[in-house]
């Protein structure tokens, strides 16, 4: 019988590779992300039945009564719950690695001579495409319900870009939080906590100046409200450079900060 010696904590990833074999390594995990939605299309199907269902429920129900006629609240949410549809799916990222965690996944990618950070961001990249599917099921839904685009194809990919470049900063408190929970239930109960109210303490479902004055200086500065009207310039028209360049800034600083601290905990994880 052969004799199987497990591997230090992080000695299979070695940091010794070059850009190119990273960026290699990146995607191979990358696709193997995106590859198990064959093998598992009720992942497809929670990406695709939130989207619909969060623009049904706010279009009927809340939008007679915030704004005087469905249509008219149609135009302005939509951009505000593809925003708020994005962060929340930062969720499936952090439950996914946990998941890879908790069922051994990493113990078997450490003891490949790869990129320390290519299991990680192998992750986050799949997750980030994946969202680009739901942001087109939003437009898509969102022109049958009577949502109307002024600003062409050009707006289009403006926001999806702007999303999936937000999307990807997000990604990395998620993949914090999901090496340092020790179960993909946890990791759920904890990232819904969180994505809550920063996302309905902004403006994404309702204009600043309806909410209360104090609760109008956090929404002001809430990189969502920022997000949201960036995309809603976009999609309808209207002011952009501000907010997209604000909503950018974030994401740089939210990347910045997490994707170094994500990393170390992968050390000291797996």
């Amino acid at each position: 019988m052969t004799t199987i010696t497990e591997a230090a904590p992080g000695a299979g990833l070695s940091p010794r590779v070059t850009p190119v074999a990273a960026i290699r390594h990146i995607a191979t995990l990358a696709w193997r992300s995106l590859v198990q939605i064959k093998h598992n299309p009720m992942e497809l199907l929670d990406l695709s039945v939130q989207p619909v269902m969060f623009l049904l429920l706010f279009t009927y129900v809340f939008g007679g009564a915030i704004a005087g006629s469905t249509g008219d609240y149609l135009q302005f949410a939509l951009p505000g719950i593809v925003a708020q549809n994005m962060l929340f799916a930062s969720l499936t990222t952090a439950v996914g690695l946990n998941t890879d965690i908790t069922k051994g996944v990493f113990d078997r990618l450490r003891s490949l001579p790869i990129s320390r950070v290519a299991p990680l961001a192998g992750r986050v990249v799949a997750d980030t495409l994946k969202q680009a599917w739901a942001f087109a099921l939003f437009i898509v839904l969102g022109l049958i319900l009577g949502f109307r685009v002024h600003t062409g194809v050009t707006g289009v990919f403006g926001a999806l870009a702007l999303l999936l470049a937000f999307a990807l900063a997000m990604s990395w408190p998620a993949v914090l939080l999901g090496l340092k929970v020790s179960e993909p239930e946890k990791v759920q109960i904890l990232m819904f906590s969180l994505m809550m109210p920063i996302t309905f303490t902004s403006n994404a479902f309702v204009p600043t100046d309806t909410l209360p004055s104090w609760l109008r200086r956090w929404v002001e500065i809430n990189p969502v409200s920022h997000l949201a009207d960036a995309v809603r310039g976009l999609l309808s028209g209207g002011p952009v450079a501000s907010d997209a360049i604000t909503s950018l800034l974030w994401a740089a600083g939210i990347a910045l900060v997490f994707a170094p601290l994500a990393v170390r905990a992968l050390r000291t994880r797996v």
